[in-house]
């Protein structure tokens, strides 16, 4: 059977519950949900045990996406799957919670772009793509699982139409997010080449950052290699596995540029003290003829470009935190 008309079997789900006779691949998609709400269970632990100020685009686009995004995502298709539940409620619950996953991935994206990255029009750019991307994506993918789940007739041409928006969509969205993290680990690396021949931390840091990015966008192609595949049950409730998996990391990221940089003079550590309470920032020391040099909060500075690029990343997360 050509790839255009998919078995019944790999569309199993789409349209409702799960064929019975499908045992293993149940107890796989309760793992998967199960795994995501414990990664996300984790995150509201140390998200606000972690953030001196609750508030600020980053740390409510992190709690947002899990609690709001994943949680409703995951339980919404265990509805769906496993009960009798109407379908009306099932798919409004997944609707809610994927559109605040997926996008809230994105302004997590965002937010954080905002701790290296001070060009205002290449920020203002990407929020209009987050904007649009919801618009010429979500909304198109909702009225298709709408339609393939609650509309009778013609439920056939439903489905098919939803196969193929749901491949538009994760295409969509696994380009935007590469563009997002590549923006990032480009800015980053930047700030941490000013210390890499004094730190060799830096330098490490530099490799696991890309490394890490890497590994998000791996997991990215393995969702978008499934939904082409054709392996729809699958795919969706690993998304959320992968989702609430990529909020972790986003955050140890950020967690690992504290412990680098902690103490340094380091342009990204003074942007991330501002919001986390993992750096502590000594009293600038008395200099060798007696007087005290420039300092930003309490930070011994240099003077010069080092200078203007701490004034200008101190200024940046004043903006958001």
């Amino acid at each position: 059977m050509s790839s255009n008309n998919p078995s019944p079997d790999l569309l199993d789900g789409i349209s409702g519950e799960l064929a019975k006779e499908a045992v293993e691949l149940q107890i796989i998609l309760v793992v998967f949900i199960g795994l995501s709400c414990y990664n996300v269970a984790e995150l509201l632990v140390m998200v606000p045990s972690t953030f001196r100020r609750w508030r600020g685009l980053y740390f409510w686009s992190l709690l947002v996406s899990g609690c709001i995004g994943v949680v409703p995502y995951s339980i919404g298709f265990l509805l769906k799957f496993f009960t009798h539940v109407d379908s009306v409620i099932s798919v409004t619950v997944l609707t809610i919670g994927w559109w605040t996953m997926v996008t809230g991935q994105s302004v997590v994206l965002y937010s954080r772009l905002h701790l290296v990255l001070r060009d205002e029009r290449t920020l203002r750019r990407v929020l209009h793509l987050i904007i649009a991307t919801f618009f010429l994506l979500s909304i198109p993918t909702t009225i298709m699982t709408y339609g393939a789940n609650i509309v009778r007739s013609h439920n056939r041409i439903w489905i098919e139409g939803y196969n193929i928006m749901e491949k538009i969509q994760l295409t969509g969205f696994t380009l935007q997010e590469t563009l997002l993290s590549t923006l990032y680990v480009i800015e980053t690396v930047k700030l941490l080449r000013l210390g890499a021949d004094t730190r060799r931390d830096a330098r490490t840091l530099m490799y696991q950052l890309c490394g890490i990015n890497v590994l998000i966008i791996t997991m990215d192609l393995v969702l978008l290699g499934l939904e082409y595949a054709n392996f729809y049950a699958i795919q969706i409730t690993l998304k959320g596995f992968i989702y609430s998996l990529k909020l972790k990391l986003e955050f140890a990221v950020l967690g690992r540029l504290v412990e680098v940089n902690q103490g340094s003079r380091h342009p990204v550590s003074i942007a991330i003290a501002d919001t986390l309470p993992l750096c502590s920032f000594q009293p600038a020391p008395n200099t060798p003829d007696g007087e005290i040099t420039e300092t930003t909060k309490g930070f011994p500075i240099q003077s010069g470009e080092e200078a203007r690029i701490v004034e200008r990343t101190t200024t940046w997360v004043t903006s958001i935190d």
